[in-house]
């Protein structure tokens, strides 16, 4: 059981199951070729190759949901190649039926052998999966009244899509006995950290361009007190240090208003007047007449392009006594060479201290190259996108609190 932020979540080692039929929830939502409808990376099909493996192999029977895009979006298809690739990576045999809760699907369920897998169409189809409710509600919902009664458990292994509020991810939980799959459990498990007091100290480090996602994540930390230190860099660091009444120069300014950015400044101001641990860069890397330069904070003359060399010292020192480092949002603009370096020796850094590092998918996982080895039991590569985000927000994760529902009202039945 993984406790994270007064939830209880059961994971396969609580339920243990065997010799049962299994529905278990994956993310196996793909980015799609428009022009031929392959899908151009596979690594989300791939991650949940050992929750399926470890079911299958003490002998139960797995059916696999899962979505693949929106209506009306270029990428909703149907889940045929997901099939393949499943197969290829699982080296057993996947079915594919081309059916979700109708009379086909619940009969090729019906008669499923010990050891067989199962993956239904996509999810989507089914019109109440679009709906965001209740878990009451759901359990309600006529695809789990139709497809809970064929199964002794579900598992939900799709923490990318734990931020919504739907029929497959929080429904089934309350009417069977339900855990995470082994990377809803990793992911779980890493994320804890954040809010345990003796992973301390905590060391965020946020960069990147989302500025208003940053900042509630910022006013989270403060208001929680879970942070040590918050290391900017990035857009976000701009708007620090415009709010603390650094002078940027007109054409970062401009750059600022040009996004949106300039009417955070007041939020901004209000974190640092209340003593928020929050870091702003003493030198940036400007680019000017295409030339870079570098430039103290305090006097800056061209367009911000990376944090300087001195900061990434400062930062550098800070990472190296810390106990837990979350990483989210690259320091400069990586697309560029010029600008990669602050961020892959930030990255490196993290990788090689003490600590545990988490590191917020995203453009921080296209740094990840092979001249760093590092354990997986010190590193963690969230997979989470927008629930990762929420998470670190404060917000609350439907499909973590229907396991955590489940794990009170279902399993003590």
């Amino acid at each position: 059981m993984i406790k994270v932020n007064e939830l209880n979540i059961p994971t396969l080692d609580d339920l243990n199951f065997t010799n049962s039929k299994v529905m278990v929830r994956v993310d196996i939502n793909s980015p799609v070729d428009v022009k031929n409808g392959k899908l151009l990376d596979d690594s989300r099909i791939r991650a949940h190759v050992d929750t399926i493996r470890e079911l299958v192999n003490k002998g139960n029977s797995v059916v696999l949901i899962s979505h693949q895009g929106r209506p009306g979006d270029n990428d909703f298809t149907d889940l045929s190649e997901h099939s393949r690739l499943l197969q290829k990576y699982l080296d057993l045999e996947v079915e594919f039926v081309d059916d979700v809760m109708g009379p086909y699907a619940r009969e090729r369920i019906k008669n499923m052998k010990s050891g067989s897998v199962i993956l239904l169409d996509n999810i989507r189809f089914v019109s109440e999966e679009l709906i965001e409710a209740s878990p009451l509600q759901h359990s309600r919902s006529f695809l789990v009244k139709r497809l809970s009664p064929l199964f002794q458990g579900y598992v939900n292994d799709a923490f990318a899509t734990s931020h919504r509020s739907q029929a497959s991810l929080v429904g089934f939980p309350l009417v069977l006995r339900s855990s995470a799959g082994r990377v809803m459990e990793r992911e779980v498990s890493a994320l804890a950290k954040v809010f345990n007091e003796e992973d301390s100290p905590k060391i965020f480090i946020m960069g990147g361009g989302k500025v208003l996602d940053s900042l509630r994540i910022i006013e989270n930390l403060v208001k929680r007190r879970l942070a040590d230190r918050i290391l900017t860099g990035g857009l976000i660091a701009e708007l620090f240090a415009v709010a603390k009444g650094l002078d940027l120069g007109k054409e970062n300014l401009q750059v600022l208003e040009k996004v949106g950015v300039l009417g955070l400044v007041t939020r901004a101001r209000k974190l640092l007047l209340s003593g928020a641990p929050v870091e702003i860069p003493v030198d940036f890397k400007v680019e000017r007449e295409g030339k870079v330069y570098e430039e103290p904070a305090n006097k800056v003359n061209g367009v911000i392009k990376d944090i300087g060399s001195a900061t990434v010292g400062i930062y550098s020192s800070f990472i190296r006594d810390a106990k837990t480092i979350v990483m989210r949002g690259p320091m400069g603009i990586i697309e560029d060479e010029r600008f990669r370096e602050s961020s892959k020796i930030l990255l490196r850094n993290s990788m090689e201290s003490p600590g545990y590092l988490i590191i917020g998918g995203g453009h921080m996982i296209s740094l990840l190259g092979g001249d760093v080895n590092v354990s997986s039991s010190k590193m963690h590569v969230s997979t989470g996108g927008g629930a990762l985000l929420l998470f670190l927000a404060g917000e609350k994760l439907p499909a973590l609190e229907a396991l955590d529902i489940s794990a009170r009202e279902v399993l003590k039945k």
